[in-house]
């Protein structure tokens, strides 16, 4: 006797053909998780034998089949048409009474009039090779038998959406092959609590070595659909796994406009209410419980043995988390040789801003889209603007050279399917639909990190294919000099081997804004404008050093996570006073200076009673980095230090703050910036365990030329005669004494024979802005192939 319906604990990953891909998968998610602890909302399956017995004893079959037929496969115009006849075939037809009894008993064992969630499975769903995300139809808080039964028979009907209609042709599926399966789950009551989408990588770069994660408040469903802007967080994998205090690298706040819940009226199962102020600005997730996620998510990688797409949800009622659905994440499973860069050196202020998905730029005529109604508007090379995207858009979506949207994350439909088209998106602008308008001309770029920005006309930027196949690793090091962390996955995958420099400052000036004494002396200051902003930006912390501490870890650990396990060089703050100035409440702390370039910066701050409680911030973050987030592959470099007497009074300030050199394989390196730190190297080498050189700063001061002078810039040269002997020198006392040491510059890649100089000199490494690596790499090579 056939049996049309299975429960999940009897389902193997092997059954694929009888329940389709994501059945299959809870399945086994069901035997193979839950004795590890992993919640998996049990319920049962009703099988592609089902389905092929409602459609063969309405004799379904061959209609269904010449409807498919008919369809224009070149120009599609009447997939509209089709889709619509072969839908109303399946819901004209009942589900055969032998059927509905199974699946009746089925659900009354979980429960009477319980909740439940219906799914469609496919049995081409779910695949390393095609995805089907969205293309399939579920139903959410579903009760009752009938309703139950009227759910079974409309995700049947999603069978013969136009747009899984579509994805099989472009797939390559036969339409009569592909069999649907339905799985019926307990509902979790996420709609009092929170869900989201986790990916085992992360989904922009495909970067491995993270946990990605988006969570809302209630269902899951609009963060899929990308009806929200939801919460982002990375993860590292290696300090889960090594269940470290803090594996948490990252955690931005979504603007959480909405949440889906259960309706109680009984008209609809479901309703979208506005979220309340508190849960717009508070986190949806607490800390434990995104950190158990992360667990979760590294085991069910584990026993897939590829990177996933996991949903999640969590109980608002028991408070316990549970994971929904589990697939295989198909964009990034071939790494390409290729890289292609894009750089726009003038751009006006953008139209619009929101998250950036993929990394290229773009230009295009703008067409508002509301609805398919509007479809024909669409013509290839378009940049399709809309609140949200919806699945049934996949074929207008391919002909758009990018996507702009009000709502949704990175794990949003138009994302997705962004990703899977190959082209960019900007998501979660907000205003994109009041801003822009139909017919205009704009560039959009998603060139700049992690933001994606518009502007209005058709701007000039330049384009670099980077092919990386024919660049072999060199036994000088080439590193990167980095600033944003935004970037760091994506220039991970060059051919660098570690970041020779990570400045500080640009983190500070954007990802933190205010000046780190303001937040120590916050309850000292009078009431004020700039106090009014601190507290704006800082009003999730009560200790408001704790929101300086946070940040700068969060954007250091992004950087090195990416990186890991090779080294990256952190040096610690180097504005000059001025520059501090410009930060919230700096006027209060910073002297006004004749020659900031020679007063008070670097060094001579970190131990100086003006900024001594402000270093102790800075340490105290590198600190978290290091020993809570695991990633020890950190260095500190201290700037513009003077003399011996000072580098150890800089080392013994770091050690009242925690950091000790030695400790804990802490390296604390100096930078070579100053005449000074060349004639006396032997003396700075027996303080740091290594060295890099600031070939701008060393210069200027070698020559005497005030390198920002556009007066005397033309005498501005690393390949003067003085400099390369002040370079060499520095270079042959720093290896006596048997330390590293490098080079942070340009020149290297824009004069083959300054790179052939340095690889000669013995230098260990030499670092190199991400626009000039390859060049640099070359150049290096060149001269150790001699």
């Amino acid at each position: 006797m056939t049996k049309y319906c299975i429960s999940f604990s009897e389902i193997r990953h092997t059954d694929l053909a009888s329940v389709g891909g994501k059945n299959a998968s809870l399945g086994e998610m069901i035997r193979k998780m839950t004795p590890l602890g992993i919640r998996v909302p049990m319920g049962f399956a009703v099988t592609v034998a089902a389905f092929r017995a409602f459609l063969r004893e309405a004799e379904l079959e061959a209609p269904l089949k010449n409807s498919l037929d008919s369809l224009d496969k070149d120009t599609l115009s009447n997939l509209p048409e089709v889709g619509r006849k072969c839908r109303r075939m399946i819901h004209s037809t009942a589900i055969p009474d032998q059927i509905q009894a199974e699946i009746q008993a089925f659900y009354l064992k979980l429960g009477k009039n319980k909740s439940v969630a219906v799914r469609s499975s496919a049995t081409a769903e779910d695949l390393p090779s095609a995805s089907f995300a969205g293309q399939h139809d579920s139903f959410l808080n579903i009760k009752g038998p009938k309703a139950l039964l009227e759910a079974v028979r409309n995700c049947y009907a999603s069978l013969y959406n136009d747009r899984a209609i579509k994805y099989r042709l472009d797939n390559g599926f036969d339409h009569m092959d592909v069999g649907l399966s339905v799985g019926v789950q307990h509902m979790v009551r996420s709609d009092k609590g929170s869900a989201g989408v986790a990916f085992t990588l992360d989904p922009e770069s495909g970067f491995d070595n993270v946990v990605y994660l988006t969570s809302a408040w209630g269902l899951g469903e609009m963060v899929v659909q990308g009806a929200v802007n939801p919460d982002e967080f990375y993860l590292f994998k290696p300090s889960l796994a090594k269940a470290l205090p803090y594996p948490i690298l990252q955690k931005k706040p979504g603007a959480k406009e909405h949440k889906m819940v259960f309706a109680k009226d009984g008209k609809k199962p479901l309703k979208i209410v506005p979220t309340t102020a508190g849960e717009k600005t508070e986190f949806s997730l607490e800390e434990s419980d995104l950190i158990q996620l992360g667990k979760w998510c590294l085991e069910i990688e584990k026993l897939y043995d590829t990177p996933m797409d996991i949903e999640w949800a969590k109980d608002g009622k028991s408070g316990e988390l549970s994971i929904v659905q589990a697939r295989p994440e198909t964009v990034h499973r071939k790494k390409a040789l290729t890289l292609k860069t894009y750089h726009m050196p003038n751009r006006p202020d953008p139209l619009c801003v929101g998250k950036a998905v993929g990394k290229a730029i773009a230009s295009g005529k703008v067409v508002i889209v509301n609805s398919l109604s509007d479809a024909s508007k669409v013509e290839k090379g378009d940049i399709i603007v809309a609140d949200i995207t919806n699945p049934d858009w996949n074929a207008l979506l391919r002909r758009a050279i990018c996507i702009v949207t009000n709502k949704g994350g990175r794990t949003s439909h138009a994302s997705i399917v962004a990703r899977e088209l190959g082209i960019h998106a900007v998501v979660g602008c907000g205003n994109a639909t009041e801003k822009l308008k139909d017919g205009q001309v704009v560039t959009v770029s998603c060139a700049e990190g992690d933001e994606g920005k518009v502007f209005d006309g058709k701007l000039d930027w330049e384009e670099r294919e980077v092919h990386l196949g024919d660049l072999n690793e060199t036994k000088t090091r080439a590193m990167l000099i980095l600033a944003d962390p935004d970037r760091a996955f994506q220039m991970a995958m060059y051919p660098q081997q570690g970041v020779g420099l990570l400045r500080m400052e640009f983190i500070i000036s954007t990802a933190i804004r205010i000046h780190p004494m303001a937040l120590v002396k916050y309850g000292e200051m009078v009431e004020s404008h700039e106090k009014r902003a601190i507290h704006a930006l800082t009003s999730a912390y009560e200790n408001k050093e704790l929101y300086f501490v946070e940040k700068l870890a969060a954007s250091i650990g992004m950087v090195a996570a990416a990186f890991h396990p090779k080294e990256v060089i952190v040096r610690m703050s180097d504005f000059k006073s001025n520059e501090y100035r410009e930060l919230i409440g700096g006027k209060y702390f910073e002297p006004e200076e004749e020659n900031p370039m020679l007063g008070f910066r670097g060094a001579s701050r970190y131990y100086h009673e003006l900024y001594r409680e402000g270093f102790g911030l800075e340490c105290r973050a590198m600190k978290r980095v290091r020993e809570e987030m695991g990633l020890d592959n950190v260095k500190l470099m201290v700037p513009f230090c003077r003399m011996p007497e000072e580098g150890k009074q800089v080392l013994k300030c770091m050690k009242s703050f925690g950091l000790e050199r030695g400790k804990k394989n802490l390296e604390i390196y100096m930078m070579v910036e100053i005449p000074s730190n060349v004639i006396l190297a032997e003396s700075f080498a027996d303080l740091f365990d290594g060295f890099s050189i600031g070939s701008n700063d060393l210069t200027q001061l070698i020559l005497g030329v005030d390198r920002d002078s556009a007066l005397v810039s033309g005498l501005f040269d690393e390949n003067n005669p003085a400099v390369k002997e002040m370079l060499a020198k520095v270079i042959r006392d720093v290896k006596r004494k048997g330390k590293t040491i490098g080079l942070c510059g340009q020149a290297p890649s824009d004069y083959p024979e300054f790179a052939g100089f340095l690889v000669d000199q013995g230098i260990d490494s030499i670092s190199f802005n991400a626009d000039a690596l390859i060049g640099g790499i070359k150049n290096i090579q060149k001269a150790e192939n001699k």
